[in-house]
């Protein structure tokens, strides 16, 4: 497509800007994961003497890293708008996000709108394709305790397996508290002809703006985690008694995320900002565990029935801007998701300052040894 003379100063200041971003990025993956790391490494002896505090440490360190992420969306201009329940009311509970998948933008835009719901992100367990383990960002959820899951039918028993020893291994023992887990297994764009062709096959809805579930790790993360009565019956946090004392995973937090005209954001799109200012728009509905049901068949259908929901919402928010209002009111709130400038100033000072630290500690060792 030809460039206008009108639009060539607003490209050129693009590409500056993006040159800009992506060399002040590199610097801050240059210091602030390696001091993470090293300062893994240095708390190892509180890991032995007193675990709890050393995951507590870990985990406050590890919201710092993934609110750089989100900071580097949010001066680009890529806020959110949250919808449906306050999710902030459960942000002490144990609960799982069910979100639908579109790009690799979600990741960042979770990573920004839980930012401000307590210690939900310090203590939060990713599911995610396994290609993450291979990124920047890779050594870092490995240390945290996050899951990567290789995708495809020759994978799925036993991937599903490893699921299960690591929340056995990883998720009470490191305090975790929220999981979140994508559900549809891929990317919306890779996986819609697949699941519409299932759907007609299995007289299923015909989905356009999400695909159905794979119930694999859904059942694998309720049976491990939820809490069982003497009856039998999930133990699980009731929507009108928050205060809940009940072990074991409470609720299920059906996420939905919508862009405008459905155009997702991706991970370049965040890093280099050549997309301008764009509101996400995220749903949000609670449903206490005690309400999902725990057998296969039933929790199957249970699932498929959030994501014929999702499609209504996405539907909805396409057609009108926005989504639509809850059963019993008029009109729909939104609510503006906000980061502290003050905040995200002190955490990117915290890392670059740490990394000076630690860059000179290395050096010293170094030439003390050689």
């Amino acid at each position: 497509m030809a460039v206008t003379l009108e639009e060539a100063p607003w490209l050129g200041w693009t590409l500056v800007k993006a040159l800009m971003r992506f060399a002040f990025m590199v610097a801050n993956n240059l210091v602030a994961i390696p001091s993470y790391i090293c300062y893994v490494i240095i708390l190892q002896p509180l890991r032995l003497l007193d675990s709890k505090s050393f995951w507590y440490i870990e985990g406050i360190m590890y919201k710092w890293l993934l609110g750089m992420v989100a900071s580097w969306g949010w001066y680009a201009g890529y806020t959110v708008m949250e919808w449906g329940d306050d999710i902030e009311a459960v942000s002490k509970d144990e609960a799982v996000m069910l979100v639908n998948h579109q790009a690799t933008g979600d990741v960042c835009t979770l990573m920004m709108c839980l930012q401000n719901k307590g210690l939900v992100v310090a203590q939060m367990m990713w599911l995610m394709d396994h290609i993450f383990k291979y990124t920047n960002f890779g050594i870092v959820s490995l240390i945290h305790g996050d899951f990567f899951i290789r995708q495809g039918k020759s994978h799925r028993d036993q991937q599903l397996l490893l699921l299960k020893k690591h929340l056995e291994n990883n998720y009470r023992s490191r305090d975790r508290k929220w999981i979140v887990l994508f559900p549809e297994g891929g990317f919306l764009r890779k996986r819609r002809e697949t699941s519409q062709a299932f759907a007609e096959k299995n007289n299923l809805p015909f989905l356009k703006h999400v695909t159905l579930p794979r119930i694999g790790a859904t059942k694998i993360i309720l049976s491990a985690l939820v809490a069982q009565q003497e009856n039998g019956s999930p133990a699980g946090g009731d929507a009108k008694e928050l205060d809940s004392k009940s072990k074991g995973l409470q609720w299920i937090i059906d996420t939905t995320i919508a862009y405008p005209r459905a155009e997702p954001i991706d991970i370049q799109t965040w890093i280099l900002a050549y997309r301008k200012p764009t509101i996400t728009h995220v749903h949000y509905r609670i449903f206490p565990i005690k309400d999902v049901p725990l057998e296969t068949d039933d929790l199957s259908d249970w699932l498929y029935q959030r994501f014929i929901e999702k499609e209504d919402l996405l539907s909805h928010f396409y057609e009108t801007g926005a989504f639509p209002p809850p059963e019993g009111r008029n009109e729909a709130v939104s609510r503006e998701m906000t980061l502290s400038n003050m905040w995200i100033f002190l955490i990117q000072s915290f890392a670059f300052l740490s990394g000076y630290m630690w860059y000179n500690v290395i050096q010293y060792f170094y030439h003390c040894l050689f």
